[in-house]
């Protein structure tokens, strides 16, 4: 997975999370929602998505292949 990397959007509010819920959002780099960031496809990146599935979401590019 060198050099690769996924775009990852903030779907839900932080508002009313549990702190740990929050940092992860702000270790993504996500502000708001429907901001989107693009971080190295790393497996620690994929962990922190996995902590919150339920405020944000990958957004797959239709150029991709």
């Amino acid at each position: 997975m060198a050099g690769r990397t996924i775009r990852i959007q903030q779907v839900r509010s932080a508002i009313g999370r549990p702190r740990p819920q929050r940092e992860v959002l702000r270790g993504l780099g996500l502000r708001r929602i429907r901001h989107i960031v693009e971080r190295e496809d790393s497996q620690a990146v994929r962990g922190m998505v996995r902590k919150i599935p339920h405020l944000v979401r990958i957004v797959v590019d239709s150029e991709e292949n």
